[in-house]
């Protein structure tokens, strides 16, 4: 069993609580299969990139976990909670899990590693254990910047409730059925895309950049959770708010975040120096002034 340093807490055993919301979605999501219906459809796939791509990619990820990019406060508390959404337990707790994956990757103390296997990564290590359920001092330790933050603190103590308000607006436009939908069966695709990242995207694919991890771009993985799939490039460069580097690395988020930044919703993009110094009269009249990074990581 692992064990995470500076996350004492795993120590083995089933997390029953997860095992009962994952088990509940997965069943209720079954009902699917006899609901169909091309509203239902539409409510789930533009849920699925409101909360996939707006809320965990460019809110949870990009700009929480690695700080890649900079918003006004109310854009940013929007996007947060957009992210609560996806059921993936409260904002504060998947920040410090995502950091402390960055800081001890591929090692026994990174919380979802692939070298347990594929399964471990995908699901297993969230019902093992207590997961996500960190402690007040490791929150304190990873996330200092959230526990500072009176309106992070609010949005992770009630976090379930833009579900709850989601569900019953779909149910009063749509039924049960839109429910099916635009809840539980969009929580169940975004949890496996997500997933998708910690498992295929550290086992299939390419390495352009030689990183100590096991990290690799997988093209459909990318394509399902909006560009987070260009993992090997987001691991050599995490601070980038860029994660396809190259022109055909289709990046929704990324797209949404020029578009933010020509509208004036998002400055102090961050990009690695050589992505800005391929494309930089480009980079000049499409976005504007941009924040260089250096990675000590070179290219193969």
């Amino acid at each position: 069993m692992q064990t995470t340093q500076g996350f004492p807490e795993i120590d083995g055993g089933v997390n029953w609580k997860n095992v009962a919301i994952i088990g509940t979605f997965h069943l209720a999501a079954l009902a699917a299969f006899f609901t169909f219906s091309w509203q239902n459809f539409a409510v789930m796939m533009i849920g699925n990139w409101v909360v996939g791509s707006l809320g965990v990619g460019l809110g949870w990820h990009r700009l929480l976990t690695h700080r890649s990019f900079r918003t006004p406060k109310w854009l940013e508390y929007t996007l947060t909670l957009l992210g609560t959404m996806s059921v993936q337990d409260p904002p504060d707790k998947w920040v410090a899990t995502h950091r402390i994956h960055h800081r001890f990757t591929e090692t026994e103390n990174d919380p979802h590693s692939t070298r347990p296997g594929f399964w471990w990564a995908q699901a297993g290590w969230l019902i093992s254990g207590t997961a996500q359920d960190h402690s007040e001092e490791t929150l304190n330790q990873y996330v200092p910047d959230l526990m500072r933050d009176k309106g992070h603190r609010l949005i992770s103590q009630f976090f379930y409730l833009p579900l709850v308000v989601s569900a019953v607006i779909f149910f009063l436009v749509g039924g049960w059925s839109m429910v099916v939908w635009g809840v539980f069966l969009r929580v169940v695709v975004g949890w496996h895309t997500t997933w998708f990242v910690n498992s295929l995207a550290h086992m299939y694919g390419k390495r352009p950049f030689e990183t100590t991890d096991d990290s690799t771009n997988n093209w459909l993985v990318a394509l399902l959770t909006f560009g987070e799939g260009w993992h090997n490039n987001h691991h050599a460069h995490p601070a980038s708010a860029r994660h396809g580097l190259r022109w055909y690395q289709f990046d929704m988020n990324w797209i949404t975040l020029r578009i933010f930044k020509m509208i004036g919703l998002a400055d102090s993009l961050r990009l690695p120096r050589p992505v800005v110094e391929a494309s930089q009269s480009q980079i000049k009249n499409v976005i504007g002034p941009v924040v260089v990074i250096d990675e000590a990581v070179e290219a193969l």
